[in-house]
């Protein structure tokens, strides 16, 4: 890969995220990316793109991405596509806009994912009655096709991860994400929509103690509960992908992409799908470690397996404490690691498994 060709992030920006039905319920997905795609772009001092690629999960369909562009004023010859790899989503659009750049097709892209539970349409088979369902299918049936929080507790389960190991991982997100709001940590990355300027769902006083007494929420004898697991929330996250070339002829500082990689493994062990991608780019040890935290067992389990410190893992907190918007949750990850290490340098890791047994991961250096 030509030195020229690099991907490199320049800018990056997130929305607040809103717990379903709450302070961003009102928004539709293009209406929460759009003002999002317009802060990236004015950070880096540009007015065009070659493309915009954003995740979304459950959204109307029509493309999003496109809506979003055109809602944004970024101009009717930008094209737009929308990627659907689960909650990876986010992440793997971004990863994608790197393989554009690599290959030479543009040298500057908006990239993310977003994400509306609140306005998400309902769902049904042309069946007669209609058949209603809240999700898609995984995976095939007869392979196995559990939802995620029974599979998470599986999971937790055969990785040994105990309910006390995971409640002490959720107070220590939402401890530490109470402490980046108080410190004003995001306040860089953030912006505000309708009015909403904060993060929705951190909460203040969690403990141990208190977190015992939550009932397991997915299945009898299991350790995920409503503590220690992510939300349902709404949220847009985009960055800034351009080649090492137009980078460095605008002077523009950001995170440089080492290596990105996706794996799937056992559609009945999902919340693993990340493993074999963090394996694959992990050849050192990271400074700063974003992995989005559907459930505290479920990333307890990846990050042992994957030999990562749980301590270095989202030093501000992560989905347990922020929210999981679906399509912006991988976007989201890159967006934090952009606005940690532009201070203070060094290395950092984004990775995240999604619906099916998918994973996407990729490692980022700071560049001046």
């Amino acid at each position: 890969m030509s030195d020229e060709r690099t991907p490199v992030v320049v800018a990056a920006r997130r929305s607040p995220i809103g717990s379903a039905g709450g302070a961003l319920g009102r928004y539709t997905v293009d209406e929460l990316a759009a003002p999002v795609l317009r802060a990236v772009l004015a950070d880096a001092g540009l007015s065009g793109v070659d493309d915009v690629l954003l995740g979304n999960v459950f959204g109307p369909g029509g493309n999003p991405a496109r809506v979003a562009a055109l809602r944004a004023g970024l101009g009717t010859e930008v094209p737009g596509v929308t990627v659907d790899r689960q909650c990876a989503s986010g992440l793997a659009a971004i990863t994608l806009a790197a393989a554009l750049v690599r290959a030479g097709e543009g040298d500057v892209y908006l990239a993310g994912g977003v994400e509306s539970a609140s306005t998400a349409p309902y769902r049904a088979w042309r069946t007669e009655p209609p058949t209603w369902y809240t999700r898609a299918a995984f995976a095939p049936a007869e392979l196995g096709d559990p939802d995620m929080g029974p599979a998470a507790d599986r999971v937790a389960a055969e990785a040994g991860i105990s309910r006390a190991r995971q409640d002490a991982f959720a107070v220590r997100s939402h401890d530490r994400a109470v402490a980046a709001q108080r410190e004003g940590r995001f306040a860089a990355e953030l912006v505000p929509i309708g009015g909403v300027d904060r993060d929705e769902r951190p909460r203040a006083g969690f403990t141990v103690e208190r977190l015992a007494r939550f009932r397991p929420a997915f299945t009898p004898n299991g350790t995920a509960t409503a503590a220690n697991s992510c939300g349902v929330n709404d949220g847009a996250a985009a960055v800034l992908v351009v080649s090492e070339r137009f980078r460095r002829e605008r002077g523009l500082p950001g995170l440089r992409l080492l290596a990105s990689a996706t794996s799937a493994v056992d559609p009945n062990l999902l919340g693993l799908g990340a493993v074999p991608a963090m394996k694959s780019v992990l050849d050192r040890t990271p400074d700063v470690v974003e992995f989005n935290e559907a459930f505290a067992g479920q990333t307890l389990a990846c990050l042992d397996a994957a030999g990562i410190d749980e301590e270095t893992v989202s030093p501000d907190g992560g989905a347990i404490a922020l929210g999981h918007p679906w399509g912006a949750s991988g976007a989201v990850l890159v967006v934090r690691l952009f606005h940690r290490l532009r201070g203070t340098g060094g290395s950092g890791l984004s990775a995240l498994s999604a619906g099916g047994g998918v994973g996407v991961a990729a490692m980022w250096e700071a560049v001046s």
